[in-house]
């Protein structure tokens, strides 16, 4: 990472899901799925998936910031998971599916504050927002079956069946800010 690249770190649902819509955008240098939050060391997805490790599963995205913004960053966050249900997106259902926000600095706290009272103001959602706004934790690196997940699996049923649509809405919505 250059100096002037910088980092941000969302939670919104299957990594899997947020890891196929970021790492297509122009400016996103890279997208790594893995976790946060919790309270061991070095988890694994089995691990989190017992629910009992209070860890988020995140992206951490490494961004240039001349060529995406922070705020493009969290449009884009915020238009592809449901930020309203707490613990869950769709079917998948646990704490480990939290939508969250790990800021790495006061300047992006700020930003993600702002951007959730415009949105909750905004009466685009039904219900209001739950995403959690936390401190930048240590993030774990998921293992390294889970990168390019969606890539190099679409045959599978939950690549098929939920990241598909979800990536075909995002490339839609968001055709001018693609690779």
């Amino acid at each position: 990472m250059t100096s002037s690249n910088q980092v941000a770190v969302f939670g919104g649902g299957c990594f899997w899901c947020t890891e196929a819509c970021f790492s297509s955008l122009q400016g996103v240098l890279s997208v790594k799925s893995g976790y946060c939050g919790g309270h061991i060391d070095s988890p694994s997805y089995e691990q989190v998936c017992t629910k009992t490790t209070g860890h988020i599963e995140v992206v951490r995205i490494e961004f240039d910031p001349q060529i995406i913004s922070y705020q493009s960053l969290l449009e884009v966050f915020f238009a592809t998971h449901d930020p309203t249900t707490p613990g869950r997106q769709g079917n998948d259902v646990g704490p480990q599916y939290q939508s969250a926000i790990f800021y790495q600095d006061e300047e992006q706290k700020a930003f993600a504050q702002k951007f959730i009272a415009a949105l909750d103001a905004s009466g685009q959602f039904a219900e209001p927002i739950c995403t959690q706004l936390l401190p930048g934790a240590h993030f774990w690196p998921a293992e390294d079956m889970h990168d390019d997940y969606f890539a190099l699996h679409p045959e599978q049923g939950y690549c098929q069946f939920v990241i598909a649509p979800k990536v075909q809405k995002f490339k839609k919505q968001f055709l001018g800010k693609l690779k």
